[in-house]
């Protein structure tokens, strides 16, 4: 969703009241929940006109919908088993149509990096590297980040070896799990952690932490350290990316974070960038470049990691494809 499309569901929440706004809310995920309560708390005065714009387009939408199927659980179960598979499908059924409180790994979720790492600090690294592929990419490279450098590199190995999770296994770990296995043994395992899953999360912890842990993984196992590092999609890697793509990252970044981030870019990265822009925009972008002075390597690293995720967003709504083919495509 874009920024007018968040600022409008924003709007049409404010507009419900507090108790109905609260019942949407329940059946978002938390990464909607948080980009919705941002914009929220933004939004300080409202022209009438745009209000009433968006009232008028969410009653001209939801006056065009009609029932189209007779009975929806049995579609929602087709539709989830024709795009899933039987075996992800079952993971997502239960909970769709009959709901599921946040319990367990699932409230994980909505807690901040900290206080998950406080609740895991001294579990073993097996549990831990258990419980962090249940979260997004991002919210476990932030996890990690708060564990020492030991803990956190053996629980990187183990995500890494993870060849998936038995039914049973989940089950122990917490009573939602058990709920969202429904199938039970009947089930195959989960196909969660893995190479991928490891790649992912050291993509968002920060250069420096990439290094510890990439070399602590190498003295256990070169090979898997290899893996890894061929499936890492990082900054420089944006060169890939094909020019309609970018064009629509350069949507989506502030000026100022883009100088930031370019001023640690490879020349060609840069050329990449100025060539998807107009040439008055890729003036004053080199003229900001030349102008800005020295930049803290954090700061460059924490713009180009807010780009990334920015790029993995937009892959994930269709805008952007990663990756250059072959077994190590992004998608």
């Amino acid at each position: 969703m874009d920024d007018e499309g968040i600022e409008n569901a924003a709007i049409l929440l404010m507009s419900l009241g507090e108790e109905e706004a609260a019942e949407v809310f329940k059946h978002l995920a938390p990464k909607e929940v948080q980009r919705l309560g941002e914009t929220i708390a933004k939004m300080k005065s409202i022209p009438r006109e745009r209000v009433d714009g968006v009232l008028e387009k969410f009653n001209s939408v939801a006056g065009g919908q009609s029932m189209l199927v007779t009975d929806t659980d049995e579609y929602v179960k087709s539709v989830l088993r024709k795009a899933l598979g039987e075996d992800k499908a079952n993971l997502l059924i239960d909970r769709i149509l009959q709901g599921a409180d946040v319990t367990g790994i699932e409230s994980l979720k909505w807690m901040d990096a900290g206080s998950v790492g406080e609740l895991l600090r001294n579990e073993h690294p097996q549990i831990v590297a258990a419980i962090l592929v249940h979260l997004d990419f991002d919210q476990a490279g932030s996890v990690l980040k708060t564990f020492p450098e030991r803990q956190r590199n053996e629980v990187m190995v183990r995500i890494a070896t993870l060849d998936g999770i038995q039914p049973s296994a989940l089950k122990d770990l917490n009573e939602v799990m058990s709920k969202v296995l429904a199938g039970g043994d009947r089930l195959k395992k989960a196909s969660l952690g893995g190479v991928k899953t490891a790649a992912e999360m050291i993509n968002l912890m920060g250069s420096s932490v990439e290094t510890a842990v990439l070399d602590y993984i190498r003295e256990v196992d070169n090979d898997l350290a290899q893996k890894i590092m061929d499936n890492m999609f990082t900054f420089d890697d944006l060169e890939k990316i094909d020019d309609k793509g970018i064009q629509s990252l350069l949507k989506e970044v502030q000026s100022e974070s883009l100088v930031i981030a370019l001023k640690g870019a490879t020349p060609e990265m840069r050329e990449k960038v100025f060539k998807n822009m107009s040439t008055r925009a890729a003036e004053t972008l080199r003229e900001d470049l030349e102008a800005r002075g020295p930049v803290r390597v954090s700061e460059v690293e924490a713009e180009q990691k807010e780009m990334l995720k920015i790029v993995r967003r937009l892959a994930d709504e269709g805008q952007i494809v990663l990756g250059g083919g072959g077994d190590d495509e992004f998608l």
